[in-house]
């Protein structure tokens, strides 16, 4: 197809696809003469996944540039390239200081804490792939120690609970993802369901809570 259908089936704009040709998002056409080339069904997945990527993961291109070139090396391990995605995402913004109350005193043994009980809880579940250092870690860390600073229970056991629900969820997107038919389709949807679940994982447990709290209040008054 020429660059025009290949707009049309992706529903990228034309000037945006050769944005994505200049960046190095997109491979290259097929050069049939020396203006045009065609693309194909794999232009139009990319393209896909590119979107998804920027516009619903927030990724800078120079970061997206990255994921897609680790979704093509065939020289990384499935798991290494699964998890590529996940660690390029923008990490979470936790609360500033001046909504917790928090001085730099108490911010910095508030992170100490904190970082010791995602210790705890990571060495508890038996979780050896990642520790607190790696992105994930460090935006849980500061997650408990603003939570921790505004009182909520935030310990390796009670954090225990919700993790072992978040292990079941993870199982569930592999399971997924090994539905798939080949290992780079795999890759790709891994960097897509990453990008795109997390907001269907939000919106779920929100639903989930108004559905609890009316079978727990609802009869109240």
């Amino acid at each position: 197809m020429r660059m025009a259908e290949l707009s049309e089936r992706s529903g990228v704009p034309t000037a945006t696809i050769k944005y994505y040709l200049r960046e190095g998002l997109l491979p290259r056409g097929h050069r049939v003469n020396a203006t045009q080339a065609e693309y194909g069904e794999d232009h139009v997945r990319r393209l896909r996944l590119v979107r998804a990527l920027i516009q619903v993961g927030r990724m800078p291109v120079t970061t997206a540039r990255e994921v897609l070139a680790a979704v093509d090396d065939s020289s990384l391990s499935q798991h290494e390239r699964l998890g590529t995605a996940a660690w390029a995402l923008p990490r979470p913004v936790p609360p500033r200081q001046a909504d917790t109350g928090a001085g730099d005193a108490g911010d910095a043994a508030d992170a100490a804490a904190a970082r010791h009980e995602v210790t705890a809880l990571l060495d508890g579940l038996g979780w050896q792939q990642a520790g607190p250092d790696s992105p994930p870690g460090q935006a849980l860390t500061e997650a408990v120690a603003a939570l921790t600073r505004l009182g909520y229970p935030c310990t390796a056991t009670h954090l225990a609970l919700f993790a072992r629900a978040a292990e079941r969820t993870a199982g569930a997107e592999l399971d997924l993802l090994e539905s798939f038919p080949d290992q780079e389709a795999q890759v790709e949807a891994s960097v897509a369901l990453t990008v795109l679940y997390e907001p269907v994982l939000l919106s779920l447990r929100r639903l989930a809570h108004v559905e609890e709290s009316a079978r727990r209040f609802g009869a109240e008054g």
